[in-house]
Formats: C-alpha cells, sequence, structure tokens
C-alpha cells in the first residue's frame, strides 16, 4: 500500500489550496478515507473524511469552507481549502481504514497513513 498526498503550500489568510491524496494498492471495499492534521504542539484532529458510498464527516472548525471529494475509481480523494486562516496551519495527513468508520473523524479507525503535506496559512 502507498499513500502519495500533494498540494500542500503557503498561502496568505482568505486564500485557498487543494490537497490530493492516491491510495495505491488497497483493494477494500466499503473503505474510509480522509484527512487529519497535526500542528506544533497539538493533537492530531480529524478534518473531514469520506467513505466509498460518499458520505462525509467535517469537524466543525471547517465546515463551510473545506470539501472533501473523491475519485473512487482511482481511489483518490481531494481536500479542497477556501478562505483559509492562520489557524489552519498544520501538516495535512491522509488516512484509510477498511469499512465505514464508526466515528469517521476519530484517527484511531484508521490503519494506513501517508506522510503528510504542509499547509502554511500567513496573516
Amino acid at each position: 500500500v502507498d499513500v502519495v498526498e500533494s498540494g500542500g503550500g503557503s498561502v496568505q489568510a482568505g486564500g485557498s489550496l487543494r490537497l490530493s491524496c492516491t491510495i495505491s494498492g488497497y483493494t477494500y471495499r466499503p473503505y474510509s478515507m480522509g484527512w487529519f492534521r497535526q500542528a506544533p504542539q497539538k493533537n492530531r484532529e480529524g478534518v473531514a473524511t469520506i467513505d466509498s458510498d460518499g458520505k462525509t464527516a467535517y469537524a466543525d472548525s471547517v465546515k463551510g469552507r473545506f470539501t472533501i471529494s473523491q475519485d473512487s475509481a482511482e481511489k483518490t480523494i481531494y481536500l479542497r481549502m477556501n478562505s483559509l486562516q492562520p489557524n489552519d496551519t498544520a501538516m495535512y495527513l491522509c488516512a484509510a481504514a477498511e469499512g465505514y468508520a464508526l466515528e469517521p473523524l476519530r484517527q484511531n479507525e484508521y490503519k494506513t497513513w501517508g506522510q503528510g503535506t504542509q499547509v502554511t496559512v500567513s496573516s
């Protein structure tokens, strides 16, 4: 299983970024995939998740600003992030789980993780 994330970078407050994550060699279905983030000296938190049926879940802090989507045939998920704020600065990690996650935003549900892509938002 190989997890490849891309799309991070540095933007000013109010800007946008799109993250991508492709998981190869992952044949489980149903599945759950999602994005988590970890800022320095903070706990890792769930940002947005999607399952193989297209059901999504979002952290309250990103609702209305972030949108998760997928190309299930390609095992690729995307995270469109609009109206970025400095407190969105973090390492964003992609994760996958077999089956439907009972608590989609809970990191312990996920066994496969990427290395992460850095998002930095300046004021």
